[in-house]
């Protein structure tokens, strides 16, 4: 039984709404007895079953950042669309909250999935999935398992295995690095438990200090200002629960992302500090993979992670949409 949410009625995106779609708040439910929130974009006037499409991201976003963003856009296209919030996140439920995971994040996408399936004005043999930075990684990762997936585009991708495992650009990738983190977690974990109550990690730094990497200020010029802040985002406010991502560590997500069938578009700046881990997530889902006709790297260039977000001269919209054409025909 999916638990009753509290859901706002009230535009808050970061975005401004269209004319030329219907929105409105659905709820649905994970294989795990959570239930998520989302925002439903359908166009306006369209007829019969649609290709439908999921979106989720950025990892510590909400989907009235640039998940719903895409969504919209999507929707203007002739898409029915959701943006939904995982699972201890946004409005979405689950206790505690501000926790993520391998598992539960690739079911939060497989739900969206069964949710779309059923809906009267769907074609449930064209759904596709769009991931943003972390949720790039976890939308791979749901392709490789669900076969109802006919599409799925990685924007700006992040593979959380890689980066809690090893550390931005592998800096950390060593079993004493990971050994003083999991050290560090576990007494966390103990502090926690004593005192009943899980202590956050902090959201994006502010104030931006001078010698912050680019990447930092990447973030902070998003999250922390009027471009991307909102109330309910992770990153634009407290962080993540500290120990909220350690099962990400040992838990690779891109294992067999080399079997996946169905058609992939990875999309990525050129001067993203985070632009490794689609290259190499490319390499390795063509890899020994008889299946890669319908794969494609694309590189923007000049772009940089957050371009991905909202910058709506820059999300190359028009290659999506033929993309999802194509591959949902």
């Amino acid at each position: 039984m999916e638990e009753k949410l509290n859901l706002t009625e009230e535009w808050d995106k970061t975005f401004p709404k269209s004319d030329k779609v219907n929105h409105r708040k659905v709820t649905f439910h994970n294989r795990y007895g959570i239930t998520l929130a989302a925002d439903l974009y359908a166009p306006k006037n369209a007829a019969g079953k649609l290709a439908a499409i999921a979106v989720c991201g950025p990892f510590g976003a909400v989907k009235e950042q640039a998940s719903g963003l895409y969504a919209q856009t999507m929707a203007e296209r002739g898409f029915l669309t959701i943006a939904f919030d995982p699972s201890y996140t946004g409005e979405s439920g689950g206790q505690p909250r501000y926790m993520a995971s391998p598992d539960i994040n690739t079911e939060d996408f497989q739900a969206a999935v069964d949710f779309l399936s059923v809906q009267e004005n769907v074609d449930p043999e064209k759904i596709g999935i769009i991931g943003i930075c972390g949720w790039g990684g976890m939308a791979l990762n749901t392709a490789a398992l669900d076969t109802r997936i006919k599409a799925t585009v990685a924007s700006t991708m992040y593979d959380m295995s890689r980066v809690n495992a090893n550390g931005y650009f592998d800096a950390e990738d060593s079993a004493n690095a990971r050994y003083a983190k999991k050290q560090a977690l576990n007494a966390q974990r103990t502090k926690d438990y004593k005192t009943g109550s899980y202590a956050l990690g902090g959201g994006v730094v502010d104030p931006l200090p001078e010698d912050a990497p680019f990447y930092v200020k990447d973030y902070h010029d998003y999250y922390k200002t009027k471009r991307g802040y909102h109330p309910r985002s992770l990153n634009s406010n407290g962080g993540w629960n500290m120990t909220g991502c350690m099962s990400f560590m040992n838990q690779p997500i891109l294992h067999y992302i080399n079997e996946i069938r169905s058609a992939v578009l990875m999309i990525h700046g050129e001067k993203a500090h985070s632009c490794y881990f689609s290259r190499d997530a490319y390499a390795n889902m063509i890899k020994d993979n008889p299946y890669t006709e319908n794969k494609e790297l694309m590189i923007i260039p000049g772009a940089v992670h957050t371009d991905l977000y909202d910058r709506m001269d820059i999300i190359p919209f028009d290659k999506i949409e033929e993309f999802f054409r194509k591959a949902l025909q």
